[in-house]
């Protein structure tokens, strides 16, 4: 097994892609990522909003605080995407990446709507809501990497955004929590088409993550943790009534 122990530190992984080579020979680069990104990365497909999410006794008060904040933020990662188009390389990897972004702004936004209706959230409260600190922070890195970085800059920020999501999809896939509102946000992350966009993703990094110069690796390393930390801030403030 080539890949670091889910539960290993993130101080005891090596803190260059070459050194952890060494380490693992087959390794890939995005594996190099989610071993620095731990334990964080566990914390979050593991956190008590999946957890909850999955059994079904997600408050839904902390469920309605959380997605108002969530459309905020997509919102942002559908800039982010469109920017990443035309950095892409290769027109395959712009039709993969305009294919989700008419994800994000049909099927996704249609459950967005409907879910908030069904939660009894006014129009003006997520159409432009407050946004917490987290998805101001996490707005902000998004937007760096987009507009201050290159291809694998992005992709640094857009690959464990969505890699998060579809592991901890995979954990509940099979749940039945009840409301149409929890059973379709798993259901979006946990499909086979899904899937294979985060790891088109992941080969799309792979690809040119080792080919970066060595300060460019670490840029691409600190924005992946980054996002694994601001996802379990984002799941966090659900709980946060204040």
């Amino acid at each position: 097994m080539n890949s670091a122990d889910p539960k290993t530190s993130e101080s005891a992984v090596a803190p260059t892609f070459e050194a952890y080579k060494d380490e693992h020979p087959d390794a890939r680069f995005t594996e190099w990522l989610r071993a620095r990104a731990e334990p964080t990365w566990t914390d979050a497909v593991e956190h008590r909003f999946v957890q909850e999410l999955g059994d079904g006794t997600l408050d839904e008060d902390a469920f309605r605080r959380y997605l108002v904040q969530d459309y905020a933020f997509v919102g942002t990662l559908t800039g982010l995407v469109g920017h990443t188009v035309g950095h892409a390389p290769t027109m395959q990897a712009k039709g993969q990446l305009a294919d989700f972004l008419r994800t994000l702004t049909d099927d996704e936004n249609d459950y967005f709507e409907r879910s908030f209706d069904a939660l009894s959230v006014p129009e003006p409260v997520y159409d432009d809501p407050q946004r917490e600190p987290v998805t101001a922070a996490f707005e902000d890195l998004l937007t760096r990497a987009a507009t201050e970085g290159g291809y694998a800059e992005a992709l640094s920020v857009l690959l464990p955004a969505e890699w998060v999501y579809l592991s901890w999809g995979q954990n509940v896939a099979d749940a039945e929590p009840g409301p149409f509102y929890y059973q379709e946000w798993i259901a979006l992350h946990a499909v086979p088409e899904f899937e294979a966009f985060v790891e088109w993703l992941r080969s799309e990094l792979d690809k040119y993550g080792p080919k970066l110069s060595e300060r460019r690796q670490a840029l691409v390393e600190r924005h992946f943790r980054r996002v694994v930390e601001l996802e379990v801030g984002f799941f966090d403030l659900a709980f946060d009534e204040s």
